[in-house]
């Protein structure tokens, strides 16, 4: 599909502040099959890329964010373990904790819940969980102050098309302070829009390696 124009179903959802509202059962399910396959091809899309690729926007993206965690004073910093060639930030995270910060990690406690975060160190003891994904044994429950979030893809506004879960999206809405969340994945990850509906929640800001931070409503 060509992403300079409209799916087929776009004349189906009404626009409002909150996003692209599906009118109807059918609109819904629309937006589900068109961001499943577009999941699927941005999915596709970063994996295909050469591994010192990835490793060259991981960086740049690593400094683009500790900007961001300077400028915010940041305490403790919510990561995500990479997956599905996601950006690698692990080296990072380790130079989070040995500059003193907290690192922390989603883990799934239940199902369509909030996440939840325990702390991270370099050599801390992991187990797998959901979908194999390692996380930390044990340890009490930490509150990121600051929260980077993989993203599949990325709109105009922010707005973050995912895995499909909806975990950072309850986690969001959820929290209360709530963190700054920073979207961050590759260059190609940009589209017009996802169409978000009304669960869906915006990134504060997004990185994705081209030498800039993007914060919603202001674009740079």
């Amino acid at each position: 599909m060509d992403l300079a124009s409209p799916p087929c179903f776009a004349h189906e959802l009404t626009e409002t502040p909150d996003g692209f509202v599906a009118t109807d059962p059918e609109a819904a399910r629309d937006v589900r099959r068109w961001r499943k396959a577009e999941r699927q091809r941005l999915v596709a899309l970063r994996r295909a890329l050469p591994a010192a690729e990835r490793r060259r926007v991981a960086a740049a993206v690593a400094v683009e964010l500790d900007r961001i965690v300077a400028a915010v004073g940041a305490a403790v910093i919510g990561v995500y373990w990479p997956m599905r060639g996601e950006l690698d930030l692990t080296g990072w995270m380790r130079r989070l904790d040995g500059q003193g910060r907290r690192v922390a990690l989603p883990v799934v406690e239940r199902a369509a819940r909030p996440l939840a975060f325990r702390g991270w160190w370099p050599g801390c003891p992991m187990l797998r969980g959901v979908w194999d994904i390692p996380v930390p044994a044990d340890g009490p429950p930490l509150v990121p102050d600051l929260l980077v979030v993989p993203l599949v893809g990325v709109d105009d506004d922010c707005y973050r098309l995912g895995n499909g879960g909806g975990y950072y999206d309850r986690t969001l809405a959820a929290a209360s302070p709530r963190p700054m969340a920073v979207g961050v994945g590759h260059p190609a990850a940009g589209i017009p829009t996802i169409y978000p509906q009304p669960h869906d929640i915006p990134m504060d800001a997004v990185v994705t390696g081209e030498g800039r931070v993007r914060f919603r409503g202001t674009g740079a």
